[in-house]
C-alpha cells in the first residue's frame, strides 16, 4: 500500500497529476475539491455550507473536510492506496491524516509539492475558470487571497512532513508528461 499527499498552490496541476497517478499506480484519488463540487452541485448541507467558504476563497473548515476525507478512505476499503489532491492543508489537517491513517494501520509515504511562479499558476486558473465555470478561478483578487491562505496555512505543513522525511518537491512546470515523469521517479524510490 501507498498514501501520498499532492500538495501545491492552487493551479499547480494536482487534479492532472493526480488522474495520472491513479490508473499507472492503481490509486484511489480522493480529492476534496472534487467532493465538495459534488455536495455543491446537489445542494446538500455540506455543499451549501463549503460553497460559502470556497466563494469566498477561505479554506472549508477542519472539522467538515476531515470528517468527509475519514469517510472516503472508509469507503475504500480493499485500495492499493490513497492519492489525496487538496488535503491536508493545515498542520492541524496533516495530524488528524496522520491519525485517521494509523487508526486504518495505514500512513502517509510520501507528501510531494508540484511547484510554480504564482504568475503562472494565475493565468492557468484564470483559463480554467473560463471553461470550469468555477467563482474562484475567474477573479484574480481570490485567486491572490487563496495564495495568501495557502502561504500561511499551507505551506508550514512542508515543515511538518520534511521532519518525517516524507517531504519532496518537484518542478509543476513543462508537459503534463514530464511533471507526471518527475513525480514518478519520486514515487518509485519510496
Amino acid at each position: 500500500m501507498i498514501n501520498i499527499v499532492l500538495f501545491g498552490k492552487p493551479g499547480a496541476g494536482k487534479g492532472t497529476q493526480a488522474e495520472i497517478l491513479k490508473e499507472n499506480y492503481g490509486l484511489v484519488h480522493i480529492s476534496t475539491g472534487d467532493v465538495f463540487r459534488f455536495n455543491i452541485k446537489n445542494e446538500t448541507e455540506l455543499g451549501k455550507l463549503a460553497k460559502s467558504y470556497i466563494d469566498n476563497g477561505e479554506l472549508v473548515p477542519d472539522e467538515i473536510t476531515i470528517n468527509m476525507l475519514s469517510a472516503e478512505v472508509k469507503g475504500n476499503p480493499g485500495a492499493k492506496g490513497f492519492i489525496f489532491d487538496g488535503f491536508p492543508r493545515t498542520i492541524a489537517q496533516a495530524e488528524a491524516l496522520d491519525k485517521l491513517l494509523s487508526d486504518n494501520a495505514m500512513n502517509v509515504d510520501a507528501t510531494i509539492a508540484l511547484e510554480a511562479e504564482d504568475e503562472v499558476l494565475i493565468q492557468r486558473l484564470i483559463e480554467r475558470g473560463k471553461v470550469s465555470g468555477r467563482s474562484d478561478d475567474q477573479d484574480e483578487s481570490k485567486i491572490r487571497n487563496r495564495f495568501d491562505e495557502y502561504n500561511a496555512k499551507t505551506a508550514p505543513i512542508i515543515e511538518y512532513y520534511n521532519a518525517q522525511g516524507k517531504f519532496h518537491s518537484v518542478n509543476g512546470i513543462g508537459e503534463i508528461e514530464e511533471i507526471t515523469g518527475r513525480l514518478s521517479t519520486v514515487i518509485d524510490s519510496l
